[in-house]
C-alpha cells in the first residue's frame, strides 16, 4: 500500500535525487567534451523558464525535469570523439551506481534506503540512456547516436519542431479549404 512514507521518498526522489542524477549525467558530458577541446560548455538543468545562471550551470524552474549539455564547437571533432561524447553519460553514470552500490555492500553508507533509491534511479537513467531508441518526441537516446556513429558513422539527427508552429500551419490549411 502506497502510504505517507512512501509518499515523502517520492517526493525526495523527485526534487533532490533526480536533479543529483542529471548534474551527474551530465558532468559525463562536460568532463568528456572539455577533455575534447569543447567550447562555450553549457549544463541546462530543468526545463521551463529561466531561473539563474551560475557559471557554466543555468537552473530552470521545473529543475527536476530534464537536462542537457551543449557547446558551441569541438576541436576533435570525429566520429570517435562524438562516440565518447555520448558514451559518456552512461559511463559516468554507471560508475557512480557501482561505486555506491559497493559502498553499500561493505556497509560503508549510511542511509541505506536514500542511496538504495539513489542507485535504482541512476540505473533507470542508465537504462533510457544506453537503449539504442528513438524518444516518442523524436530525440534519439544517447545509446542509439552511439549505435548510428558506429554503424553508419554519422550522428542521429534530431529536429523538434515547435508545436506553435505546427498547431499555426494546421488552422492556416485549414481556414483555405
Amino acid at each position: 500500500m502506497f502510504g505517507l512514507w512512501d509518499f515523502l521518498k517520492l517526493t525526495l526522489s523527485i526534487f533532490i535525487i533526480l536533479p543529483i542524477v542529471s548534474l551527474i549525467r551530465e558532468s559525463g558530458y562536460l568532463i568528456t567534451s572539455k577533455i575534447l577541446g569543447a567550447n562555450e560548455v553549457k549544463i541546462t538543468v530543468g526545463s521551463g523558464p529561466h531561473l539563474f545562471k551560475w557559471w557554466i550551470f543555468e537552473i530552470r524552474k521545473y529543475y527536476f525535469m530534464y537536462s542537457w549539455c551543449s557547446y558551441d564547437s569541438i576541436r576533435t571533432d570525429s566520429r570517435y570523439a562524438h562516440i565518447l561524447i555520448y558514451a559518456s553519460p552512461i559511463l559516468t553514470n554507471l560508475i557512480v551506481a557501482l561505486t555506491i552500490n559497493e559502498l553499500l555492500a561493505l556497509n560503508l553508507l549510511k542511509m541505506e534506503t536514500f542511496w538504495n533509491q539513489f542507485v535504482f534511479y541512476v540505473f533507470y537513467f542508465i537504462l533510457f540512456d544506453a537503449i539504442p531508441m528513438y524518444y516518442p518526441d523524436g530525440q534519439p537516446s544517447n545509446g542509439r547516436v552511439v549505435y548510428d556513429l558506429i554503424r553508419y558513422g554519422k550522428r542521429s539527427d534530431f529536429a523538434r519542431d515547435n508545436p506553435l508552429s505546427e498547431t499555426k500551419k494546421r488552422y492556416r490549411n485549414d481556414d483555405s479549404s
